[in-house]
């Protein structure tokens, strides 16, 4: 075979960039290559303005100005260290002060007599117009930019400027320079996205789509580029999903049909399914009964019988000698669900099935056991933490896989437990809801169902925003409202999102960084609530004297752990103090309060996660989110939006809009490089439709992306660690 050609967008900055610059841009942003680089889209497009004679010139306006520079003036600051660099420039009927801090070197190329181009926005100081650190480009002797009015002073006025999403260390302006390096000596570029499919949506080639995104001449030039741009995004994306969900379709399995076991435990049921969970259970029987892996996600409320229908699938695949290995993201997680489900089962079917543990902190001989088991097949049901994925951990026969709560897990995770057994099927839980773009984009290669009924006797859930920052004297009052709910017999948690005063966020959960998703407070500005003080503050209060007052969090060992929400469970604790180790699945009926300190700190889908703890047992649930957000921050929208509604599918298109430019695949989900660019999915629906439709009739005729090169290689680029399992190495 021919050697393949090099892609000049796999080439390393430190080529085409030189050390220095690259390992700035790859310490801050973590761009490798070429491509990554020209991938570092702006996030916004600033206008100079339009040309402004100093005689018009209003404060607030941004202006462009062709002027003269008349007189320099470098002096010293007068409270601080430092200097200023007055300038004064003039068209002739009017003065404007340039003012520069700390930029005395720009006086060698600002001298008296030179003209340019200056453009900024116009500030006053003691009466005075003046530009603070304006842009501004010097003439040559025969530029014709330096005539006031000229056409090519206006088209320069009127570029757009394209502005970076920036760091300390590389701000925009240099990632600018950085980039025009690397255009400039680009080359011709493979168009992944195929003629055909690009001519008939009207869309510009890849090549000319990344010039003119970086260096439009106008604006329709980066609209150009964003369509082009987002479309190849979706485009690749979804062939690769399409791709990957073929190639799973490809790998045949054994069909798995219900029999005497799953009727037994239908009989046995204390309550009828309700009508979603019936639904459900009949697709999902569907699916184990075709002879190719099943792949199917089911997304349902907080509480409306994800897990029933799983433990369903379970006994299904164990009728004829499969096993199940049950995924769940935390400890105090795996626990519950195992005694969940041994006590679903009853003792006779418990007995026989062997649902056993595996996680990292067992002790050795407790996991030699249950490795045994597993690998013997004498447990049909496997249930554990990511210690499943541990090279020990065999099995006889894995035919399901079932993951809980996905969007805790990397699809190489997913895919490592799966690769356990000869083509296992696999059922993805998750009560996030997920609007039907995301589905589409996160989990393309995966059917949805969707649960929406709750089971009769759930309670609705009272929300409330407890804003201390227009109220301050309100802190008293939730202590003594739980005091009240604890009176009548009940029981609460209270989340931080720290463990203790030295911590910026749950160390249960690294991605609730202090801030928020979107880092509204900046370190420092005001102690993050924690467990170790609470803890210490609710023992104290008068209100809650007497009450038996616990904390949970991920430093404490398993055994720990286990011991606590068992005895939370049992009613022997009063209050646990909690970070978001409870965040899902934690199941105590009694517990009727919940109160979330610095609910600001957390994103929509984990507020909606922890509301769903309450109310689970008959008796009314209470949620009180406390924040000190200001009204108006984007912190304080994202809590009241949650506050004002139990309905999840609404909060998971609020919770999209509200994080605007935020990733919405999130770090574990995307696996590292396949996090959306341009791509948004709250706004791109039908763009992630259009190209999905396109993708698949592109892989109808060439499943396997032979006669797609430039495609397959653009997907193995992007997308590396999703796609190379089905891919190959290209």
């Amino acid at each position: 075979m021919a050697e393949p050609v090099a892609d000049p967008l796999d080439r390393r900055l430190t080529g085409a960039l030189g050390e220095r610059t690259a390992k700035a841009i790859e310490r801050a942003f973590g761009h490798r290559t070429v491509g990554d680089l020209l991938q570092h889209y702006p996030r916004r497009y600033a206008r100079r303005g339009e040309l402004t004679a100093l005689s018009e010139l209003a404060i607030g306006d941004d202006v462009t100005i062709v002027a003269e520079v008349r007189s320099v003036t470098d002096r010293p600051m007068r409270q601080r260290r430092g200097s200023i660099l007055e300038v004064q420039i003039s068209d002739g009927r009017g003065i404007l002060t340039l003012t520069f801090f700390n930029q005395a070197w720009r006086k060698n190329d600002l001298r008296p007599g030179v003209r340019g181009v200056f453009a900024g926005k116009v500030g006053d100081y003691r009466g005075a117009r003046q530009l603070a650190h304006p842009d501004y480009e010097l003439f040559g002797d025969d530029d014709a930019r330096a005539e006031p009015g000229s056409a090519e002073a206006k088209a320069w006025a009127e570029t757009p400027i394209p502005i970076y999403p920036a760091s300390g260390t590389m701000p925009s302006w240099k990632l600018q320079q950085a980039l025009g390096v690397l255009l400039d000596g680009l080359g011709p570029l493979e168009d992944p996205v195929p003629a055909e499919v690009r001519t008939a949506r009207g869309l510009i080639p890849f090549g000319e789509a990344l010039r003119k995104v970086h260096r439009p001449e106008s604006d329709r030039d980066w609209r150009a580029a964003h369509d082009a741009l987002r479309f190849q995004e979706a485009f690749l994306l979804q062939t690769a999903l399409l791709a990957q969900r073929a190639e799973r379709a490809a790998a045949g399995a054994t069909p798995r049909e219900p029999g005497a076991i799953l009727d037994g435990f239908d009989a046995a049921l204390p309550f009828p399914l309700t009508g979603d969970q019936t639904r459900v259970g009949a697709e999902i029987a569907d699916d184990l009964a075709e002879p190719e892996p099943m792949n199917r996600l089911v997304q349902g409320e907080v509480g409306s019988g994800k897990t029933l229908v799983a433990v369903r699938a379970m006994l299904t695949v164990a009728q004829s000698g499969g096993q199940t290995a049950f995924l769940a993201p935390t400890e105090v997680l795996a626990g519950q669900h195992l005694r969940a489900i041994a006590s679903a089962l009853g003792p006779d079917l418990a007995a026989r099935l062997r649902p056993t543990l595996i996680t990292g902190s067992m002790p050795a001989a407790d996991r030699k056991r249950a490795l045994l088991a597993a690998a013997s097949g004498s447990a049909s049901i496997v249930v554990g933490t990511h210690a499943l994925l541990g090279d020990k951990v065999q099995f006889a026969e894995l035919a399901l896989v079932v993951v809980d709560e996905q969007h805790r897990f990397g699809v190489q995770q997913r895919e490592a437990l799966r690769l356990k057994g000869a083509a296992p099927h696999l059922l993805v839980l998750t009560a996030t809801p997920i609007p039907r773009t995301v589905a589409m984009t996160v989990f393309g290669d995966l059917d949805v169902s969707t649960i929406a009924e709750l089971p009769a006797g759930r309670t609705p859930i009272q929300s409330v925003l407890v804003d201390l920052a227009a109220h301050p004297g309100w802190e008293g009052r939730i202590w003594e409202r739980m005091a009240e709910e604890l009176a009548q017999g009940r029981q609460a948690f209270v989340v931080c999102p720290a463990i203790d005063a030295s911590a910026k966020a749950s160390e249960d959960d690294p991605d609730a960084l202090a801030g928020g998703p979107d880092g509204e407070h900046a370190d420092g500005e005001r102690g993050v609530e924690n467990v170790t003080d609470t803890l210490e503050r609710l023992r104290a209060h008068p209100a809650l004297a007497g009450r038996r007052i616990a904390a949970l969090h991920g430093r404490m060992t398993s055994e720990q752990k286990d011991a606590t929400m068992r005895a939370f469970a049992a009613g022997e604790i009063d209050v646990l103090v909690a970070t978001t180790v409870i965040e899902v699945g934690v199941d105590v009926p009694n517990a009727s309060t919940m109160v979330v300190l610095d609910a600001d700190r957390f994103g929509v889908a984990q507020l909606h996660q922890l509301r769903g703890r309450v109310g689970r047992g008959g008796v009314p649930g209470l949620c009180l989110f406390v924040t000190r957000a200001e009204p108006g921050e984007l912190a304080h929208e994202r809590v009241a939006a949650v506050a004002a509604t139990l309905d999840g599918f609404a909060l998971a298109e609020a919770d999209l809009e509200l994080r605007r430019e935020g990733d919405v695949l999130g770090r574990a989900q995307s696996g590292g490089r396949s996090s959306l660019k341009l791509l948004r999915v709250v706004r791109d629906g039908e763009l992630i439709a259009d190209a999905r439709q396109a993708a698949g009739e592109l892989l109808a005729t060439d499943a396997g992306l032979a006669g797609h090169p430039a495609l397959r290689r653009a997907i193995l680029r992007r997308l590396d660690d999703d796609a190379r399992g089905f891919l190959g190495s290209g």
